[in-house]
């Protein structure tokens, strides 16, 4: 059984040679954004009115210059900086790069007052005013580059799961679902009395949980995932370490766990065993006094903003069919009260007597109907919808305090009732112009996936998600993906 399954995943291909240059190639752009960095500190520091120029800095700096540079990438690499395990996903990445960064400066400060070395402030200060920030996005370049490889197959890592079958099929939905994180599922390894060929969900089974270190010997497998029923003791798991220490495989242990952001997660070793400490979930955050102040000082200015976008649309809308120019809509908002969702107008004026129909025709349930080629939509409404123009007006719901500029959408009484079990957690919020699912896909996402999205925002609230889903809301409405 195990020698055919593994047999089956060698089909795969090798694993990706090209992981093993990812420290190399970080060391490679450090190096030449510092190089660029000290040209421009030098330059600065010889041009710019604000530091003493009576001096030409060149020649110290022929000495000094290099020795920064080379203790800069040591300290980076002495924090971990160029580990393969930092690249791709979490933040550690940008923590080891930044403190080594910090570490650097105040060892160069103290070395040259220690040593009375004459090191020009001006080009102190503008090599790591400017470097720091440079090296944390030259890093944020190769992540963005990376995560771009990993989505057309590349830099792939070969991952097994070892597990009960319900446990491996969930751990193994997340890694696809997210493949920006460049994990390859290859193949599972489940208890012995449950072998079968494949999981449920259809991953290739290659052995049995009892001969773990073998099967990932011979299937070249770069990662192991211990998911629940993996694994009958603490010791069984500290064996398969030891046993896998020199065949740079990487160990990891997937707890029951999905859908809480790293920010509610804690571990702490107790007497040796490491607990996960979880936070309660942060829907009563998201009502906070720190996002109403951001929702109002927000949509002021964005209303200021976009005053002749405002007058245009209305002026197309109003032009073309001579209707009402604003869409007004009962939604139900937070804790299920109800409120005028304000919107453009982008359809007949009869929409809503034919969407019954509609929903007939395409078979698609009412909850977040949506449809592309939907022929209620006018003609200047197409463009209004493609890049969301139609959602504008809601700027004055947020400033009223129905809406926020960030949540989950607002949605009639008639979608609300059809909402199961956890769902209604979305109404603890206020609802939002933008959210998760709009920035992952828009329409193109299915029911399911947008109400976890919504979920996962509701219970992961922070005021930096919200500034980084407006970000990535320009993005997509620019680029229309998902919208009709």
């Amino acid at each position: 059984m195990t020698l055919l399954s593994v047999k089956r995943t060698r089909t795969l291909g090798p694993p990706s040679r090209a992981l093993h240059y990812l420290p190399v190639s970080a060391l490679v752009l450090d190096l030449l954004v510092m190089v660029g960095v000290f040209a421009l500190a030098i330059l600065g520091r010889n041009r710019l009115d604000v530091f003493d120029n009576t001096s030409d800095v060149t020649a110290t700096l022929q000495v000094a210059g290099p020795l920064m540079l080379l203790g800069w990438l040591v300290l980076i690499a002495a924090l971990g900086g160029y580990r393969n395990d930092v690249f791709g996903a979490g933040t550690d990445e940008y923590k080891r790069v930044f403190n080594a960064s910090l570490m650097t400066a105040g060892l160069v400060g103290v070395a040259s007052y220690l040593t009375k070395f004459q090191l020009s402030r001006g080009f102190f200060l503008l090599a790591f005013g400017i470097g720091v920030p440079a090296l944390l996005v030259g890093r944020f370049v190769l992540r963005q580059a990376m995560h771009r490889a990993r989505r057309q197959g590349y830099l792939q890592h070969r991952v097994l799961i070892a597990g009960s079958d319900v446990h491996v099929d969930e751990i193994a939905a997340v890694l696809r679902r997210e493949p920006w994180l460049g994990y390859e599922v290859v193949g599972a390894l489940l208890p012995a009395g449950q072998t079968r060929d494949q999981t449920g969900s259809g991953l290739p089974v290659v052995g049995a949980c009892e001969d773990v270190t073998a099967v990932v010997r011979d299937s070249d497998a770069d990662i192991i995932f211990f998911a629940g029923g993996a694994l009958t003791s603490a010791a069984q798991l500290r064996q398969v370490a030891w046993d896998l220490e020199k065949d740079e495989v990487q160990v990891v242990v997937a707890p029951s766990v999905s859908d809480i952001s790293s920010e509610r997660v804690r571990v702490r070793p107790v007497g040796g065993l490491p607990l996960m400490h979880i936070d309660p979930p942060r829907s009563t955050d998201a009502s906070s006094i720190g996002k109403r102040t951001f929702d109002v000082v927000g949509s002021l200015a964005l209303i200021i903003a976009f005053t002749p976008l405002f007058l245009f649309a209305a002026a197309r809308i109003k032009l073309y069919d001579r209707g009402p120019v604003l869409f007004r809509q009962t939604r139900i908002g937070k804790g299920g009260e109800e409120f005028t969702c304000l919107k453009y107008r982008t359809m007949v004026v009869n929409a809503d007597e034919l969407i019954a129909q509609l929903q007939v025709d395409v078979g698609q349930s009412a909850l977040l109907f949506k449809m592309k080629d939907d022929p209620r939509i006018t003609k200047p409404g197409k463009w209004i919808r493609r890049y969301s123009v139609d959602e504008l007006p809601q700027l004055f719901n947020v400033l009223r305090g129905d809406m926020s500029l960030v949540g989950p959408r607002p949605q009639v009484a008639r979608e609300v009732a059809l909402y199961k079990g956890p769902m209604s957690r979305r109404l603890r919020v206020r609802p939002g112009m933008t959210g998760l699912w709009q920035v992952s896909g828009r329409s193109e996402l299915s029911v399911e996936e947008a109400i976890r999205l919504d979920l996962y925002y509701v219970d992961n609230w922070s005021l930096v998600q919200d500034v980084s889903i407006l970000g990535r809301t320009v993005g997509a409405v620019f680029g229309s993906r998902g919208a009709y």
